[in-house]
């Protein structure tokens, strides 16, 4: 069993226990935080939805990102990545949302925002917005994403603490 096949096996039979369900709001990950959860079985009791916001329209439109937010801080950013996980907690019927926003690579990166800056957001019911940057590195855009979906994963079980 994988790193990630495990950390989606502990979140199961942790949510699944506590009766609570879980939103996922991914862009550079597209959907495979959502994907690892559903690889088990009785993830249908827990992952409530995901949203796959790939593009800054999408992140309004789906999960009411503030334009403004996108305009002043980027797409890729802490302010994003927390209006994101709240946005999903709104737009669905989960306990406890994830967001992940960030640069994969190879291109898009800058100075100031490298390739392998990734920003996630943890917003739960009743609790502050938690945000976690990570800076992954250049590591090839495979390796960004899954960091990215075992950082999300660490994050869900945490919030659980």
């Amino acid at each position: 069993m994988t790193q990630t096949q495990e950390l989606a096996r502990q979140i199961i039979e942790a949510y699944a226990a506590g009766g609570l369900k879980i939103a996922a709001a991914e862009s550079c990950t597209g959907g495979l935080v959502s994907a690892a959860l559903t690889e088990i079985a009785g993830s249908s009791a827990v992952l409530e939805r995901g949203f796959v916001t790939y593009s800054n329209e999408a992140k309004i439109a789906m999960l009411n990102v503030d334009d403004a937010l996108i305009s002043n801080y980027g797409a890729v950013s802490a302010q994003v990545a927390t209006a994101m996980a709240e946005g999903a907690l709104v737009a669905s019927l989960a306990d406890v949302a994830v967001s992940i926003t960030g640069i994969a690579g190879p291109g898009g990166g800058s100075l100031v925002k490298p390739v392998g800056l990734v920003h996630f957001g943890l917003a739960r019911r009743g609790k502050a917005t938690q945000h976690v940057e990570r800076r992954f590195g250049d590591i090839g855009r495979a390796q960004v994403r899954m960091a990215s979906v075992n950082q999300a994963l660490d994050l869900l079980l945490t919030a659980l603490r």
